[in-house]
Protein backbone atom coordinates (compact mmCIF):
# COMPACT_ATOMS: atom_id res chain seq x y z
CA UNK A 1 0.00 0.00 0.00
CA UNK A 2 1.38 3.23 -1.23
CA UNK A 3 2.15 6.42 1.36
CA UNK A 4 -1.27 8.49 -0.16
CA UNK A 5 -3.57 5.85 0.51
CA UNK A 6 -2.21 4.64 4.13
CA UNK A 7 -2.39 8.45 4.09
CA UNK A 8 -6.00 9.23 3.13
CA UNK A 9 -6.77 5.82 5.24
CA UNK A 10 -5.93 7.52 8.31
CA UNK A 11 -7.13 10.79 7.46
CA UNK A 12 -10.50 9.36 7.34
CA UNK A 13 -10.08 7.34 10.53
CA UNK A 14 -8.89 10.27 12.35
CA UNK A 15 -12.05 12.45 11.37
CA UNK A 16 -14.47 9.92 12.37
CA UNK A 17 -12.86 9.46 15.75
CA UNK A 18 -12.74 13.33 16.24
CA UNK A 19 -15.67 13.98 14.78
CA UNK A 20 -17.97 11.65 16.78
CA UNK A 21 -16.13 13.05 19.58
CA UNK A 22 -16.54 15.97 19.23
CA UNK A 23 -20.39 15.75 19.56
CA UNK A 24 -19.92 12.71 22.27
CA UNK A 25 -17.78 15.81 24.13
CA UNK A 26 -20.66 18.62 24.11
CA UNK A 27 -23.35 15.76 24.67
CA UNK A 28 -21.50 15.07 27.64
CA UNK A 29 -20.93 18.26 29.22
CA UNK A 30 -24.68 19.04 28.74
CA UNK A 31 -25.83 15.45 30.39
CA UNK A 32 -23.72 15.95 33.35
CA UNK A 33 -24.88 19.53 33.47
CA UNK A 34 -28.28 17.83 33.93
CA UNK A 35 -27.88 14.88 35.81
CA UNK A 36 -26.33 13.56 38.80
CA UNK A 37 -22.79 12.13 39.29
CA UNK A 38 -24.63 9.59 40.84
CA UNK A 39 -26.39 8.62 37.47
CA UNK A 40 -22.78 8.38 36.08
CA UNK A 41 -21.50 6.44 39.02
CA UNK A 42 -24.67 3.89 38.53
CA UNK A 43 -23.80 3.54 34.24
CA UNK A 44 -20.21 2.71 35.15
CA UNK A 45 -20.76 -0.16 37.47
CA UNK A 46 -22.77 -1.83 34.45
CA UNK A 47 -19.83 -1.15 32.42
CA UNK A 48 -17.52 -3.36 34.14
CA UNK A 49 -19.50 -6.09 32.91
CA UNK A 50 -20.64 -5.00 29.39
CA UNK A 51 -17.33 -4.12 28.48
CA UNK A 52 -15.75 -7.62 29.78
CA UNK A 53 -18.83 -8.74 27.60
CA UNK A 54 -17.76 -7.06 24.73
CA UNK A 55 -14.41 -8.67 24.41
CA UNK A 56 -16.11 -11.53 23.60
CA UNK A 57 -17.62 -10.21 20.56
CA UNK A 58 -14.31 -9.77 18.63
CA UNK A 59 -12.63 -12.85 20.12
CA UNK A 60 -9.61 -11.99 18.85
CA UNK A 61 -11.34 -12.98 15.42
CA UNK A 62 -11.45 -9.51 14.03
CA UNK A 63 -7.70 -9.52 14.34
CA UNK A 64 -7.27 -12.44 12.95
CA UNK A 65 -8.81 -11.50 9.90
CA UNK A 66 -6.88 -8.73 9.15
CA UNK A 67 -3.57 -10.09 10.23
CA UNK A 68 -4.17 -13.40 8.02
CA UNK A 69 -3.40 -12.87 4.14
CA UNK A 70 -5.51 -14.83 2.47
CA UNK A 71 -8.75 -14.21 4.32
CA UNK A 72 -11.79 -14.91 1.71
CA UNK A 73 -15.41 -14.92 1.82
CA UNK A 74 -15.53 -18.17 3.73
CA UNK A 75 -13.13 -16.67 6.80
CA UNK A 76 -15.66 -13.93 7.10
CA UNK A 77 -18.55 -15.60 7.17
CA UNK A 78 -17.86 -18.24 9.50
CA UNK A 79 -16.37 -16.09 11.93
CA UNK A 80 -19.69 -14.04 11.63
CA UNK A 81 -21.93 -16.86 11.79
CA UNK A 82 -19.78 -17.72 15.01
CA UNK A 83 -19.08 -14.48 17.01
CA UNK A 84 -23.59 -13.89 16.40
CA UNK A 85 -24.05 -17.49 18.24
CA UNK A 86 -21.53 -16.24 20.79
CA UNK A 87 -23.25 -12.74 21.64
CA UNK A 88 -26.79 -14.24 21.93
CA UNK A 89 -25.26 -16.77 24.03
CA UNK A 90 -23.68 -14.52 26.28
CA UNK A 91 -26.84 -11.97 26.35
CA UNK A 92 -28.93 -14.59 27.85
CA UNK A 93 -26.59 -15.27 30.48
CA UNK A 94 -26.29 -11.21 31.40
CA UNK A 95 -30.38 -11.35 31.41
CA UNK A 96 -30.26 -14.16 34.01
CA UNK A 97 -27.77 -13.47 36.38
CA UNK A 98 -28.52 -9.46 36.47
CA UNK A 99 -30.06 -9.71 39.91
CA UNK A 100 -27.24 -10.97 40.90
CA UNK A 101 -25.31 -8.12 39.77
CA UNK A 102 -28.06 -5.82 41.15
CA UNK A 103 -27.67 -7.65 44.73
CA UNK A 104 -23.92 -7.40 44.74
CA UNK A 105 -24.31 -3.73 44.81
CA UNK A 106 -27.52 -4.10 46.90
CA UNK A 107 -29.34 -1.74 44.36
CA UNK A 108 -32.30 -3.48 42.96
CA UNK A 109 -33.26 -0.89 40.31
CA UNK A 110 -29.97 -2.06 38.22
CA UNK A 111 -31.26 -5.21 37.28
CA UNK A 112 -33.57 -3.15 34.27
CA UNK A 113 -30.76 -1.58 33.37
CA UNK A 114 -28.44 -4.49 33.15
CA UNK A 115 -31.23 -6.36 31.16
CA UNK A 116 -31.05 -3.41 28.39
CA UNK A 117 -28.17 -2.20 27.79
CA UNK A 118 -26.69 -5.38 27.75
CA UNK A 119 -28.73 -5.39 24.02
CA UNK A 120 -25.74 -3.72 22.84
CA UNK A 121 -23.47 -7.04 23.15
CA UNK A 122 -26.55 -8.41 20.33
CA UNK A 123 -25.86 -5.43 18.02
CA UNK A 124 -22.29 -5.63 18.33
CA UNK A 125 -22.81 -8.80 16.95
CA UNK A 126 -23.58 -8.20 13.46
CA UNK A 127 -21.04 -5.29 13.41
CA UNK A 128 -18.19 -6.81 14.35
CA UNK A 129 -17.33 -8.69 10.94
CA UNK A 130 -18.35 -5.43 9.13
CA UNK A 131 -15.78 -3.70 10.98
CA UNK A 132 -13.22 -6.23 10.33
CA UNK A 133 -13.87 -6.18 6.64
CA UNK A 134 -13.80 -2.61 6.78
CA UNK A 135 -10.10 -2.43 8.54
CA UNK A 136 -9.03 -5.00 6.36
CA UNK A 137 -9.49 -3.27 3.36
CA UNK A 138 -8.65 0.60 4.61
CA UNK A 139 -12.27 1.10 3.71
CA UNK A 140 -12.26 4.05 6.63
CA UNK A 141 -14.88 6.52 4.99
CA UNK A 142 -17.35 4.08 5.95
CA UNK A 143 -16.08 4.67 9.60
CA UNK A 144 -17.13 8.36 9.31
CA UNK A 145 -20.33 8.19 7.92
CA UNK A 146 -21.42 5.17 10.88
CA UNK A 147 -20.09 6.59 13.59
CA UNK A 148 -21.44 10.20 12.59
CA UNK A 149 -24.26 9.18 12.20
CA UNK A 150 -25.09 7.25 15.19
CA UNK A 151 -23.70 9.38 17.95
CA UNK A 152 -25.73 12.27 16.50
CA UNK A 153 -29.09 10.22 16.82
CA UNK A 154 -27.87 9.16 20.13
CA UNK A 155 -26.91 13.15 20.95
CA UNK A 156 -30.34 14.35 20.29
CA UNK A 157 -32.04 10.99 21.92
CA UNK A 158 -30.35 11.19 25.02
CA UNK A 159 -30.34 14.98 25.84
CA UNK A 160 -34.01 15.13 24.95
CA UNK A 161 -34.55 12.25 27.98
CA UNK A 162 -32.51 13.81 30.33
CA UNK A 163 -34.26 17.02 29.84
CA UNK A 164 -37.61 14.58 30.39
CA UNK A 165 -36.33 13.69 33.74
CA UNK A 166 -35.47 10.21 32.74
CA UNK A 167 -32.33 10.42 34.51
CA UNK A 168 -30.13 7.43 34.32
CA UNK A 169 -32.47 5.70 31.33
CA UNK A 170 -30.92 8.98 29.44
CA UNK A 171 -27.57 7.31 29.57
CA UNK A 172 -29.01 3.93 28.54
CA UNK A 173 -30.94 5.06 25.93
CA UNK A 174 -27.66 7.21 24.55
CA UNK A 175 -25.14 4.03 24.32
CA UNK A 176 -28.08 1.58 22.96
CA UNK A 177 -29.32 3.81 20.04
CA UNK A 178 -25.52 4.86 19.15
CA UNK A 179 -25.05 1.18 18.87
CA UNK A 180 -28.20 0.37 16.59
CA UNK A 181 -27.46 3.50 14.44
CA UNK A 182 -23.82 2.80 13.87
CA UNK A 183 -24.62 -0.53 13.15
CA UNK A 184 -27.19 -0.02 10.83
CA UNK A 185 -25.54 2.47 8.51
CA UNK A 186 -22.42 -0.04 8.25
CA UNK A 187 -24.78 -2.81 6.61
CA UNK A 188 -25.61 -0.41 4.48
CA UNK A 189 -22.71 1.69 3.48
CA UNK A 190 -20.36 -1.69 3.48
CA UNK A 191 -21.11 -4.47 0.82
CA UNK A 192 -19.93 -7.48 1.92
CA UNK A 193 -22.79 -9.93 3.20
CA UNK A 194 -21.98 -13.69 5.33
CA UNK A 195 -22.69 -15.98 2.74
CA UNK A 196 -24.90 -19.49 3.33
CA UNK A 197 -21.45 -20.97 4.33
CA UNK A 198 -19.66 -21.99 7.80
CA UNK A 199 -16.11 -24.16 7.94
CA UNK A 200 -15.21 -25.18 11.13
CA UNK A 201 -11.31 -25.65 9.41
CA UNK A 202 -11.14 -22.41 8.94
CA UNK A 203 -13.00 -21.07 12.02
CA UNK A 204 -10.22 -23.04 14.38
CA UNK A 205 -7.17 -21.82 12.01
CA UNK A 206 -8.42 -18.04 13.29
CA UNK A 207 -9.01 -19.42 16.62
CA UNK A 208 -5.26 -20.33 16.60
CA UNK A 209 -4.02 -17.16 16.26
CA UNK A 210 -7.14 -15.38 17.94
CA UNK A 211 -7.89 -17.08 21.33
CA UNK A 212 -4.45 -15.67 22.85
CA UNK A 213 -5.24 -12.10 21.94
CA UNK A 214 -8.63 -12.90 23.14
CA UNK A 215 -7.74 -14.20 26.88
CA UNK A 216 -4.77 -11.26 26.40
CA UNK A 217 -8.24 -8.71 25.84
CA UNK A 218 -10.40 -10.49 29.21
CA UNK A 219 -7.31 -9.76 30.87
CA UNK A 220 -7.11 -6.54 29.97
CA UNK A 221 -11.10 -5.24 30.01
CA UNK A 222 -10.50 -7.02 33.62
CA UNK A 223 -7.73 -5.38 35.46
CA UNK A 224 -8.89 -2.47 33.48
CA UNK A 225 -12.33 -2.75 35.07
CA UNK A 226 -11.74 -4.18 37.80
CA UNK A 227 -10.88 -0.83 39.75
CA UNK A 228 -14.51 0.61 38.59
CA UNK A 229 -16.14 -2.81 40.20
CA UNK A 230 -13.48 -2.13 43.41
CA UNK A 231 -14.48 1.49 43.90
CA UNK A 232 -18.53 0.94 43.53
CA UNK A 233 -18.38 -1.86 45.91
CA UNK A 234 -15.63 0.13 48.66
CA UNK A 235 -16.31 3.36 48.36
CA UNK A 236 -19.46 5.55 46.74
CA UNK A 237 -20.63 5.58 43.31
CA UNK A 238 -20.13 9.42 43.44
CA UNK A 239 -16.47 8.45 43.93
CA UNK A 240 -16.77 6.60 41.05
CA UNK A 241 -17.90 8.88 38.67
CA UNK A 242 -15.12 11.56 39.83
CA UNK A 243 -12.79 8.68 38.70
CA UNK A 244 -14.31 8.27 35.48
CA UNK A 245 -14.99 11.85 34.57
CA UNK A 246 -11.61 12.38 35.51
CA UNK A 247 -10.54 9.83 33.04
CA UNK A 248 -13.03 10.82 30.31
CA UNK A 249 -11.40 14.11 28.66
CA UNK A 250 -7.76 12.39 28.38
CA UNK A 251 -9.31 9.35 27.30
CA UNK A 252 -10.62 11.01 24.45
CA UNK A 253 -7.99 12.46 23.19
CA UNK A 254 -5.72 9.03 23.67
CA UNK A 255 -8.15 7.40 22.28
CA UNK A 256 -8.93 9.24 19.04
CA UNK A 257 -5.10 9.17 18.17
CA UNK A 258 -3.85 5.45 18.87
CA UNK A 259 -7.13 4.09 17.41
CA UNK A 260 -6.66 6.23 14.12
CA UNK A 261 -2.88 5.23 13.70
CA UNK A 262 -3.79 1.63 14.94
CA UNK A 263 -6.35 1.00 12.79
CA UNK A 264 -4.55 1.54 9.81
CA UNK A 265 -1.09 0.65 11.24
CA UNK A 266 -1.98 -3.00 11.84
CA UNK A 267 -3.42 -3.82 8.39
CA UNK A 268 -0.53 -1.77 6.47
CA UNK A 269 2.13 -3.58 9.16
CA UNK A 270 0.61 -6.82 8.13
CA UNK A 271 1.00 -6.06 4.69
CA UNK A 272 4.88 -6.48 4.98
CA UNK A 273 5.11 -8.68 8.30
CA UNK A 274 8.06 -10.49 6.41
CA UNK A 275 9.95 -7.40 6.66
CA UNK A 276 11.12 -6.61 9.94
CA UNK A 277 13.35 -3.45 8.96
CA UNK A 278 9.34 -2.25 7.52
CA UNK A 279 7.70 -2.87 10.45
CA UNK A 280 10.70 -1.41 12.51
CA UNK A 281 10.53 2.05 10.21
CA UNK A 282 6.66 2.29 10.89
CA UNK A 283 6.37 1.18 14.97
CA UNK A 284 9.34 3.91 15.11
CA UNK A 285 7.28 6.43 12.79
CA UNK A 286 3.69 5.38 14.74
CA UNK A 287 5.30 6.24 18.42
CA UNK A 288 7.27 9.57 16.98
CA UNK A 289 4.36 10.97 15.77
CA UNK A 290 1.68 9.63 17.63
CA UNK A 291 3.41 11.27 20.59
CA UNK A 292 4.38 14.72 19.01
CA UNK A 293 0.55 15.22 18.77
CA UNK A 294 -0.25 13.37 22.31
CA UNK A 295 2.12 14.99 24.89
CA UNK A 296 1.15 18.82 24.32
CA UNK A 297 -2.36 18.06 24.35
CA UNK A 298 -2.46 15.60 27.57
CA UNK A 299 -0.08 18.66 29.09
CA UNK A 300 -2.29 21.12 28.36
CA UNK A 301 -5.13 19.86 29.45
CA UNK A 302 -2.84 18.72 32.97
CA UNK A 303 -1.91 22.29 33.68
CA UNK A 304 -5.38 23.79 32.71
CA UNK A 305 -7.62 21.23 33.97
CA UNK A 306 -9.15 23.16 36.96
CA UNK A 307 -10.61 26.08 34.95
CA UNK A 308 -11.77 23.40 31.91
CA UNK A 309 -13.50 21.79 34.62
CA UNK A 310 -15.63 24.75 36.12
CA UNK A 311 -15.70 26.32 32.99
CA UNK A 312 -17.17 22.61 31.16
CA UNK A 313 -18.84 20.88 33.97
CA UNK A 314 -19.37 23.40 37.10
CA UNK A 315 -17.90 23.58 40.29
CA UNK A 316 -20.18 19.98 41.18
CA UNK A 317 -17.41 18.13 39.43
CA UNK A 318 -14.28 19.70 40.71
CA UNK A 319 -13.60 16.73 42.79
CA UNK A 320 -12.32 14.91 39.48
CA UNK A 321 -9.52 17.06 38.64
CA UNK A 322 -6.28 15.25 40.51
CA UNK A 323 -7.94 11.96 38.85
CA UNK A 324 -7.82 14.23 35.41
CA UNK A 325 -4.07 15.30 36.15
CA UNK A 326 -2.62 11.66 36.74
CA UNK A 327 -4.77 10.17 34.12
CA UNK A 328 -2.74 12.96 31.42
CA UNK A 329 0.25 11.36 32.33
CA UNK A 330 -0.70 7.73 31.75
CA UNK A 331 -2.29 8.56 28.70
CA UNK A 332 0.78 10.60 27.34
CA UNK A 333 3.05 7.19 27.13
CA UNK A 334 0.86 5.42 25.18
CA UNK A 335 1.88 5.32 21.68
CA UNK A 336 4.79 3.13 23.05
CA UNK A 337 2.33 0.87 24.18
CA UNK A 338 -0.14 0.58 21.23
CA UNK A 339 2.78 0.63 18.78
CA UNK A 340 5.04 -2.33 20.05
CA UNK A 341 1.44 -4.08 20.56
CA UNK A 342 0.37 -4.02 17.06
CA UNK A 343 3.74 -4.88 15.64
CA UNK A 344 3.94 -7.68 17.30
CA UNK A 345 0.09 -8.20 16.57
CA UNK A 346 1.64 -7.82 12.30
CA UNK A 347 3.97 -10.39 12.80
CA UNK A 348 1.62 -13.11 14.36
CA UNK A 349 3.06 -13.15 17.38
CA UNK A 350 -0.03 -13.67 19.36
CA UNK A 351 1.75 -15.92 21.87
CA UNK A 352 4.37 -13.35 22.72
CA UNK A 353 0.82 -10.52 22.97
CA UNK A 354 -0.59 -12.89 25.71
CA UNK A 355 2.84 -13.25 27.51
CA UNK A 356 3.12 -10.19 28.25
CA UNK A 357 -0.35 -9.30 29.03
CA UNK A 358 -0.27 -11.87 31.91
CA UNK A 359 3.15 -10.21 33.47
CA UNK A 360 1.97 -7.07 32.85
CA UNK A 361 -1.65 -7.66 34.58
CA UNK A 362 0.87 -9.71 37.55
CA UNK A 363 2.61 -6.23 37.90
CA UNK A 364 -0.71 -4.31 37.83
CA UNK A 365 -3.03 -6.18 39.95
CA UNK A 366 -0.55 -6.29 43.27
CA UNK A 367 -0.42 -2.17 42.68
CA UNK A 368 -4.16 -2.22 42.56
CA UNK A 369 -4.61 -4.90 45.65
CA UNK A 370 -1.73 -3.20 47.64
CA UNK A 371 -3.45 0.19 47.62
CA UNK A 372 -7.22 -0.51 47.19
CA UNK A 373 -7.26 0.16 50.88
CA UNK A 374 -5.70 3.76 50.87
CA UNK A 375 -8.25 5.35 49.17
CA UNK A 376 -9.30 6.00 45.26
CA UNK A 377 -6.36 8.94 44.64
CA UNK A 378 -3.68 5.95 46.13
CA UNK A 379 -5.26 3.35 43.22
CA UNK A 380 -4.82 6.22 40.67
CA UNK A 381 -1.57 6.58 41.38
CA UNK A 382 -1.23 3.15 40.65
CA UNK A 383 -2.47 2.61 37.34
CA UNK A 384 0.11 5.58 36.48
CA UNK A 385 2.68 3.12 37.99
CA UNK A 386 1.82 0.56 36.45
CA UNK A 387 1.43 2.01 33.32
CA UNK A 388 5.13 2.84 32.95
CA UNK A 389 5.70 -0.62 33.83
CA UNK A 390 3.85 -1.80 31.03
CA UNK A 391 5.36 0.50 28.25
CA UNK A 392 8.78 -1.47 29.29
CA UNK A 393 6.99 -4.68 29.01
CA UNK A 394 5.67 -3.95 26.00
CA UNK A 395 8.49 -3.19 24.00
CA UNK A 396 10.94 -5.86 25.41
CA UNK A 397 10.51 -8.16 22.65
CA UNK A 398 10.96 -5.88 20.09
CA UNK A 399 14.55 -5.59 21.05
CA UNK A 400 14.92 -8.86 19.39
CA UNK A 401 12.00 -9.12 16.68
CA UNK A 402 12.85 -5.00 15.61
CA UNK A 403 16.36 -3.92 16.96
CA UNK A 404 14.19 -1.31 18.58
CA UNK A 405 15.34 -1.44 22.54
CA UNK A 406 13.12 0.84 24.91
CA UNK A 407 16.00 2.85 25.33
CA UNK A 408 15.96 3.67 21.67
CA UNK A 409 11.59 4.19 22.24
CA UNK A 410 12.26 7.02 24.97
CA UNK A 411 14.86 8.71 22.84
CA UNK A 412 12.28 9.23 20.32
CA UNK A 413 9.77 10.49 22.66
CA UNK A 414 11.31 12.65 25.25
CA UNK A 415 12.31 15.85 22.77
CA UNK A 416 8.37 16.14 22.08
CA UNK A 417 7.55 15.29 26.29
CA UNK A 418 10.34 17.87 27.13
CA UNK A 419 9.13 20.47 24.80
CA UNK A 420 5.56 19.69 26.28
CA UNK A 421 6.48 20.01 29.62
CA UNK A 422 8.14 23.48 29.03
CA UNK A 423 4.58 24.37 27.34
CA UNK A 424 2.50 23.24 30.30
CA UNK A 425 4.29 25.04 32.98
CA UNK A 426 4.27 28.54 30.59
CA UNK A 427 0.83 28.55 30.42
CA UNK A 428 0.23 27.49 34.29
CA UNK A 429 1.38 31.19 35.34
CA UNK A 430 -1.41 32.57 33.54
CA UNK A 431 -3.38 30.82 36.17
CA UNK A 432 -1.70 33.08 38.83
CA UNK A 433 -3.36 36.33 37.74
CA UNK A 434 -7.02 35.05 38.91
CA UNK A 435 -9.19 35.90 35.43
CA UNK A 436 -12.27 34.47 34.80
CA UNK A 437 -12.06 30.80 33.65
CA UNK A 438 -13.45 31.62 30.03
CA UNK A 439 -10.63 34.39 29.86
CA UNK A 440 -7.88 31.97 31.29
CA UNK A 441 -8.20 29.65 28.74
CA UNK A 442 -8.73 32.02 25.80
CA UNK A 443 -5.30 32.86 26.85
CA UNK A 444 -3.79 29.37 27.69
CA UNK A 445 -5.00 27.43 24.23
CA UNK A 446 -3.43 30.02 21.89
CA UNK A 447 -0.46 30.46 23.86
CA UNK A 448 0.45 26.58 24.66
CA UNK A 449 -0.01 26.16 20.87
CA UNK A 450 2.56 29.03 19.94
CA UNK A 451 4.65 27.83 22.22
CA UNK A 452 5.09 24.58 21.42
CA UNK A 453 4.88 24.78 17.94
CA UNK A 454 7.44 27.40 17.75
CA UNK A 455 9.83 25.21 20.04
CA UNK A 456 9.56 22.26 17.56
CA UNK A 457 10.56 24.42 15.07
CA UNK A 458 13.25 26.55 16.49
CA UNK A 459 14.69 22.75 17.44
CA UNK A 460 14.17 21.61 14.56
CA UNK A 461 12.36 18.56 16.11
CA UNK A 462 12.15 15.80 13.44
CA UNK A 463 8.20 14.68 14.23
CA UNK A 464 7.22 18.16 13.61
CA UNK A 465 8.83 18.74 9.96
CA UNK A 466 7.89 15.24 9.18
CA UNK A 467 4.32 16.08 10.21
CA UNK A 468 4.62 19.50 7.84
CA UNK A 469 6.04 17.92 4.82
CA UNK A 470 2.99 15.66 5.59
CA UNK A 471 0.83 18.78 5.20
CA UNK A 472 2.53 20.58 2.59
CA UNK A 473 2.23 17.11 -0.19
CA UNK A 474 -1.64 17.20 0.60
CA UNK A 475 -1.95 20.58 0.62
CA UNK A 476 -0.30 20.42 -3.23
CA UNK A 477 -2.58 17.67 -4.08
CA UNK A 478 -5.71 19.38 -3.33
CA UNK A 479 -4.40 22.56 -4.96
CA UNK A 480 -4.11 20.61 -8.04
CA UNK A 481 -7.39 19.63 -8.03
Amino acid sequence: MNNTNVLKSFFWRFAERCGAQLVSFVVSIILARILAPEDYGTIALITVFTAFLQVFVDSGLGTALIQKKDADDLDFSSVFYFNFAVCLILYAGTFVVAPCIADFYNDVTLTPVIRVLSLTIVIAGVKGIQQAYVSRNMLFKRFFFSTIGGTIFSAFLGIGMAYAGFGVWALVAQQLSNTMIDTLILWITVSWRPKKAFSWKRLTALLAFGWKLLVSALLETGYNNLRNLIIGKMYSSADLAYYNQGDKFPSVIANNINTSIDSVLLPTMAGVQDDSSRVKAMTRRAIKTSTYIMAPLMMGLAFCAEPIVRLVLTDKWLPCVPFLRIFCITYMFYPIHTANLNAIKAMGRSDLFLKLEIAKKIVGMTLLLSTMWFGVMAMAYSLLVSSVTSQIINSWPNRKLLNYRYWDQLKDILPSIAIAIFMGCCVNLVGLLHLSNAVTLLIQIPMGAVIYIGASAALHLESYEYLIDLIRTAWKRFTKR
